[in-house]
């Protein structure tokens, strides 16, 4: 006689419809599921249009024909044309450009200078740590696109200006985490066993403490670069990052403003890269997060 089998329990289940195991148990094939292959599908699309924007449309951003104005979505111009007869799916492809380096300068800059000044605040006296830990509370305090618009009006208007005033503003996203992961590397078995053989004080930051303390920066990069984004097409709709008639999502949307009863085209493609961008970058940071903390199993 056959043994009876025993009815899968809720973690067969459960592993069965990741698709991690075939019927009868054996490791099978992962599937990624649409809902992450979808958000990447678009980032990978947004990367080819920042770096070769040329592939996805052949039609200069700049060129206006008057006699084209506010044309409604169609055949010759599948977004419309804006109010000087600029093609806007190009303006679109090629606005991807500024918005999304803008927020990639942006939060390179940012990551750098946390990772520095967090490392510097968790290895640091306790009166210098007081120090950089209250002025990242004070930072923290106030809402990043309302500290980066101070910033620009300080400065005066400018890409190079609103990349830094972004960058300023998410620096207390990155230290204060990497102060925290600090303080919790320091004080672990393999760093005291390194001032034991007696390493350099240089060499165990460089060789044990960096390494172990960057863990969450990818996941919180991720993230934060959807934040950049809305800040520079938000700083861009005030006429503060790159000037007309330069392609740029905020600056599209500032211009299309005036024309939303007549030409609603002009607005909604630009602002549904925007929101269409942050999303993405959301759903793919969520997922790295998950990873990170080890709830959601390698696709």
């Amino acid at each position: 006689m056959t043994a009876p089998t025993s009815a899968p329990g809720p973690e067969a289940i459960r592993r069965l419809s990741r698709g991690r195991v075939t019927g009868d148990g054996r490791p099978g094939r992962v599937v990624p599921s649409a809902g992450l292959l979808l958000p990447v599908a678009v980032l990978v699309l947004l990367t080819v249009a920042v770096a070769a924007p040329g592939l996805l449309t052949s039609v200069d951003p700049l060129a206006a024909d008057p006699l084209r104005a506010l044309a409604p979505p169609g055949g010759e111009h599948w977004f419309g044309s804006d109010h000087l007869g600029r093609d806007v799916l190009s303006r679109v492809v090629y606005g991807a450009r500024h918005s999304i380096s803008i927020g990639v300068a942006a939060t390179v800059l940012a990551v750098t200078a946390g990772v520095l000044l967090g490392l510097a605040a968790g290895l640091s006296p306790t009166w210098l740590d007081e120090a950089l830990a209250r002025s990242f509370d004070v930072l923290s305090t106030l809402p990043e696109l309302l500290l980066a618009l101070l910033i620009v009006a300080i400065l005066g208007p400018g890409t190079g200006n609103v990349i830094f005033a972004i960058a300023v503003a998410q620096i207390p996203n990155y230290a204060r985490v990497i102060r925290a992961q600090t303080f919790v590397v320091r004080r672990s078995g393999y760093v005291e066993q390194a001032l034991t053989f007696g390493r350099s004080r240089l060499a165990i930051i460089a060789g044990h403490v960096l390494p172990n303390v960057l863990g969450p920066i990818p996941v919180l990069a991720t993230i934060g670069l959807g934040g950049a984004v809305i800040a520079s097409s938000g700083l861009s709709f005030l006429g503060m990052g790159p000037q007309p008639p330069a392609a740029e999502w905020g600056a599209m949307l500032s211009e299309a403003r005036n024309y939303l009863r007549v030409a609603w085209w002009e607005a909604l493609f630009p602002g549904l890269a925007i929101t269409l961008t942050v999303a993405c970058l959301t759903v793919v940071g969520r997922r790295l997060q998950r990873r990170f903390e080890g709830r959601t199993p390698p696709a």
